[in-house]
């Protein structure tokens, strides 16, 4: 026995909790999976397998968590003990209801319950990002709108090449964009299958209805095959791709205002609230967001090729593996998200200066 066999016992074993846990990142969702769980216990009851009583008691008892996380009363700590998201909620239940709140687990493993949580989650993400790229979509439109008539270089190999307008240079990103959206629609269109009721990986014994589950989340039906169900992150994979796609149009956009903006060109001249000064040579104005969101793209190809790399190995059906993709998908939709709104706003304040062009 080693000398610090005691000690490494107990040491591990709160080490092994703090490397398995999923708390500190998945509370992201505890209104999605608080939803997914309600209309849970809704079919549960429909089918006779809850009684009505319990129903209401367990939905009344999830309400109060959603209420009480979302103002603040009720705080998730990833230091209490819980695993997950999920146990979480349901010890919590449990905790304010009594026994009737363990039944919420019936019929349903943590399998297909994050599976459903995350698609969920993905979905609200989606019609937020497209949302801000239809935004960023009606910005360039108001700026081709006013420069039809706007005349500059159009460029190959950064070398003045033919004249254009500045309506037509904003036409071709509006078209990437236009692009940007239609992915993420049919993203959503793709992953729109509910995952509850695939159990483990085999379903399980209890009549369980997945059609009216899925009816009551909005999705246009139970996905097919119960495997593939709680194995599946394409659709992750899917959107990290789509959002690698927008952060790199995002850059090139990006690395084309920074050229404007040099002594050089001095085609643009970017608001005040995008940008920044020198603490050494007060003459400058430097255009950090759009360096910023230029460098933030790497960031978003490093998730998609985690991901990728993350799932490229592993057999049916869900392994601890893909508790990866959580970080990596929250991470490249924040940074995304703000990506865009920065840009759209440094756009919409931009001024250019036409005379120079």
């Amino acid at each position: 026995m080693k000398l610090w066999g005691g000690r490494f016992t107990k040491e591990t074993n709160q080490l092994v909790h703090n490397f398995n846990e999923s708390l500190s990142f998945d509370q992201k969702f505890y209104r999605q999976d608080i939803r997914g769980s309600i209309a849970h216990v809704k079919m549960l009851a429909k089918q006779g397998i809850l009684t009505e009583q319990d129903r209401d008691d367990i939905i009344r008892g999830l309400e109060s968590i959603l209420e009480d996380l979302d103002n603040g009363k009720l705080v998730i700590s990833s230091d209490s003990g819980y695993e997950d998201i999920h146990s979480f909620v349901e010890g919590t239940l449990t905790e304010r209801i009594g026994e009737a709140g363990k039944r919420l687990h019936t019929g349903r493993s943590r399998n297909d319950q994050v599976a459903l949580d995350m698609k969920l989650y993905t979905r609200d993400e989606i019609d937020a990002i497209e949302a801000l790229v239809k935004e960023l979509l009606e910005e360039l439109l108001a700026v081709m709108e006013k420069n039809t008539d706007t005349f500059m270089p159009g460029f190959t190999h950064l070398q003045k090449a033919q004249p254009i307008t500045l309506a037509h240079h904003m036409g071709a990103y509006f078209e990437m964009f236009s692009r940007d959206r239609s992915r993420l629609k049919d993203i959503r269109r793709r992953m729109n299958y509910c995952p509850l009721g695939s159990g483990a990986l085999a379903g399980t014994t209890y009549p369980l209805d997945r059609e009216y589950t899925a009816e009551l989340l909005g999705f246009d039906g139970p996905t097919l095959n119960s495997m593939d169900s709680v194995a599946d992150r394409d659709y992750l994979i899917e959107l990290l791709s789509a959002l690698s796609i927008i952060s790199m149009h995002l850059s090139r956009f990006c690395e084309e205002i920074i050229i404007w903006n040099t002594n050089e060109y001095r085609f643009v001249e970017i608001d005040d609230s995008y940008s920044t000064g020198s603490s050494i040579m007060p003459q400058k104005k430097n255009p950090d967001i759009a360096e910023l969101i230029r460098g933030k793209s790497g960031r978003v190809y490093g998730a998609l090729v985690s991901m990728l790399t993350t799932m490229k190995g592993i057999p049916l059906a869900y392994n601890k593996d893909m508790q990866e993709d959580k970080e990596l998908t929250f991470d490249a939709i924040d940074t995304v998200k703000g990506c865009l709104a920065l840009f759209t706003g440094m756009i919409s304040s931009m001024s250019f200066r036409k005379e120079v062009m």
